[in-house]
């Protein structure tokens, strides 16, 4: 940092000058329909999702930054090369010799969707106003300044992809380890087999239950645990608490057991959380409850990771009507493998510390990504914040 410090206080001791987006660059968006991307296209197409697509075709040969209208409002990608973009794409190129081009990408992506959501439109979708974008206020420090700024946010940055790079290869390395040591018809691994039973023979199989909105008793003050697919979505697959809970008052039934399973059977199919409390779930989650004359034979550990295979199962086995669904004739039936409680434990013992890895956000390499992040972050937008000077 010192050496930014020298810079900043040679070149611009007193603040710098603020122009706007439209007065440094040209702003102007794609014409090309979402639906014209490819799958196996020559140049890239920029939409409003989060990864561009590709197509045959290009409009632009040049460095840009593409900043989505509509959906991802606010989101920025640079681009060096031949490329198109969607209609609610806004293309900014042709930038004035006071700005780096990078230096541009990272004040956008540190201030610009902020800035623009306290500014959209919202009807049927929210979306970016050019003359909003055209405003945007653009600090512009002298280019060594901007050239530093860029040089030190890109080793964070290029750090952080090199850890997100071995993440993915460990999750890959884990997800064939699992598979190994789950497959019981590996006779290297386990020469004399082991039992399979039906799920419901193991299990007792219980779908979740959504009661209506309008029953303002079930969902005000509630203390019991409701479990949906957000929660599954924002804090893992082993979880003690949810988002939402709700009154023990209204509830139909009894409530699952802790240590059970619960895994979506209709709409978003694939997906299991291992639920360490008391709890209910909504409708789309069917909830495995181990038996009580199976609860000394098998470890709910165990049962999360072979529940891997039967998310797999359970995708390739649907009925579409409406909406997915699985076929629970056919779930209720799926073979379930029963190993002598040590080699569960064994299996536990070696897929624990793989997860830990991979999913662990207080160690391994999620743990030192999400602090890189974090330094990345606090750097950014100290970098980014700049004194006006005064006229």
């Amino acid at each position: 940092m010192s050496r930014l410090d020298e810079l900043i206080n040679e070149l611009c001791p007193d603040g710098v000058e603020y122009k706007t987006l439209g007065e440094i660059c040209k702003i102007e968006t794609g014409k090309r329909d979402a639906n014209e991307a490819v799958s196996d296209g020559i140049y890239a197409f920029f939409t409003t999702a989060r990864e561009p697509s590709t197509i045959n075709n290009y409009r632009w040969d040049e460095e840009a930054l593409l900043v989505s209208g509509n959906a991802n409002v606010g989101d920025v990608k640079y681009y060096n090369g031949k490329f198109d973009a969607y209609q609610r794409t806004y293309v900014l190129t042709k930038f004035n010799n006071k700005i780096s081009v990078k230096f541009l990408y990272y004040l956008l992506s540190n201030n610009l969707q902020k800035y623009c959501i306290k500014r959209s439109n919202k009807s049927a979708m929210t979306y970016i106003l050019l003359s909003t974008l055209t405003n945007f206020p653009i600090p512009l420090p002298p280019l060594p300044v901007q050239r530093e700024i860029v040089r030190i946010l890109d080793t964070f940055t290029e750090l952080t992809a090199e850890l997100t790079a071995e993440l993915t290869a460990r999750k890959k390395q884990y997800e064939y380890y699992r598979d190994y040591l789950l497959d019981f018809e590996n006779r290297e691994l386990y020469p004399d087999g082991v039992e399979y039973y039906r799920l419901e023979d193991l299990f007792d199989i219980r779908n979740g239950y959504t009661p209506s909105k309008s029953n303002k008793e079930y969902w005000e003050h509630g203390t019991v645990p409701w479990f949906r697919m957000e929660d599954i979505r924002e804090n893992g697959r082993i979880l003690s608490d949810s988002i939402q809970h709700v009154s023990v008052k209204s509830i139909k039934g009894d409530l699952f057991p802790a240590n059970s399973i619960i895994i979506a059977t209709s709409a978003t199919i694939g997906e299991h959380a291992l639920i360490k409390t008391e709890f209910l779930a909504n409708q789309r989650f069917t909830c495995l409850s181990i038996k009580n004359e199976y609860k000394n034979l098998l470890d709910p550990m165990f049962i999360f990771y072979y529940c891997f295979k039967l998310d797999k199962w359970c995708i390739n086995n649907t009925n579409v009507s409406s909406f997915s669904s699985v076929d629970m004739v056919k779930f209720k039936n799926f073979h379930f493998p029963l190993p002598p409680f040590p080699v569960q434990q064994r299996i536990v013992s070696i897929l624990d510390r793989f997860d830990a890895l991979c999913n662990d956000l207080t160690s391994g390499l999620p743990a030192e990504i999400e602090a890189q992040k974090k330094q990345y972050e606090y750097y950014r937008d100290k970098l980014l914040t700049f004194k006006e000077k005064k006229a």
